[in-house]
């Protein structure tokens, strides 16, 4: 089990546009994705779930990838929130 909490860095959180390229990525993977923010935990394969965090800019969201490929999938989803989304320059 890979845990890490990732700060939120593009300026509009996770909206509808994130949560889906965070689910569309993360049903690639076989492994458990699970993303937390206080004390509400979702399924990362589920975009309506990733919305309900309601994740703004400047928080943070524990990031839990367990199973036979949780490195791969760790590094993918991390790689989603350390490139803003591709919504900022």
């Amino acid at each position: 089990m890979i845990q890490q909490d990732i700060p939120i860095t593009n300026r509009l959180g996770i909206h509808a546009r994130p949560a889906a390229m965070i689910a569309q990525t993360a049903a690639g993977f076989a492994c458990d994705i699970q993303l937390t923010k206080d004390d509400v935990t979702v399924n990362a394969k589920s975009i309506m779930g990733v919305m309900m965090l309601a994740a703004e800019f400047g928080s943070h969201i524990r990031l839990t990838t367990n199973g036979s490929d949780e490195k791969e999938a760790f590094a993918a989803i991390k790689k989603l929130f350390e490139e803003k989304f591709n919504e900022e320059f």
